[in-house]
């Protein structure tokens, strides 16, 4: 079972600059929601049931925004606006927070939340990467790969060839139908990628990972970067990549995140 989760929000977001010298993109609005609301309920409805968030001191907007406001709620009933209140809930679950004093990228981000998550296997799930589903969320999707194979795995997506060097893109062997034991994992190739299954923001990783973590070196850019711990990962233990049934918008592409925005319009509902 699969009852954590860590999800890194502490990045800078120069994608979608300058927007997020003031707004974090994590908060960025989908219908009437932020962007990671979305995501955290994902985990939860996956049966996650503590999250860890790794904020970085610019990022206060999203401890206040999962905090409840007993000022606000306290208004709204004396205002009997009280049905305001079905659209004001959170996500239901234990969340807690935890700063990145530097940007020193994604696995130094998972790298800090290793005392929260102790011996047991857990989820990563990135806020970019919002997943549109009509039936198993798309983490639970590979948390039950995992009750099966009891092996760390990727999400997984079919991407067209020109975007690959946009993504990290892995090397498998097909299993069964839309499973892969991951032999490789390149980042971002600018040249001959492995195939056309690039890496989605979602994953499950045995604890072994932070030992993979902790070996790292800072790499370009002074980043301690996942991709490396989990090519090291891949040389002790079997790692599977999975394809995540549903649609995968990333919201730090201003394509993206527009078409995800007149898709769903102003319902989430449809999230």
């Amino acid at each position: 079972m699969i009852r954590k989760a860590i999800i890194p929000a502490a990045g800078y977001g120069t994608r979608s600059l300058p927007i997020t010298k003031v707004i974090p993109k994590e908060m960025f609005p989908v219908g009437v929601k932020p962007a990671i609301h979305y995501v955290v309920d994902e985990a939860f409805r996956s049966g996650v049931d503590q999250i860890l968030i790794v904020v970085s001191k610019r990022k206060n907007l999203i401890v206040d925004y999962f905090d409840h406001s007993l000022e606000l709620e306290a208004f709204l009933e004396r205002e009997n606006k009280q049905h305001l209140l079905d659209q004001y809930t959170i996500p239901d679950g234990e969340i807690y927070y935890t700063r990145q004093p530097y940007a020193k990228g994604l696995g130094d981000a998972i790298r800090i939340g290793e005392k929260f998550i102790g011996d047991e296997p857990f989820a990563v799930l990135l806020p970019d990467d919002i997943i549109l589903e009509k039936g198993t969320p798309g983490l639970k999707q590979l948390i039950d790969d995992y009750t099966r194979f009891r092996s760390s795995i990727i999400g997984l997506n079919k991407v067209e060839p020109h975007l690959l060097s946009s993504y990290g893109v892995v090397k498998g062997t097909e299993i069964e139908a839309g499973t892969y034991k991951l032999d490789d994992i390149v980042e971002k190739p600018k040249q001959n990628p492995p195939s056309n299954l690039a890496v989605l923001g979602r994953y499950i990783f045995t604890p072994a990972i932070f030992r993979h973590l902790a070996k790292l070196t800072p790499g370009a850019g002074g980043e301690i970067q996942l991709t490396d711990a989990i090519k090291s990962l891949l040389k002790s233990e079997k790692c599977l990549g999975k394809i995540i049934a549903g649609q995968r918008f990333d919201i730090g592409s201003n394509k993206e995140y527009i078409k995800l925005q007149n898709l769903i319009g102003n319902s989430p509902a449809s999230l």
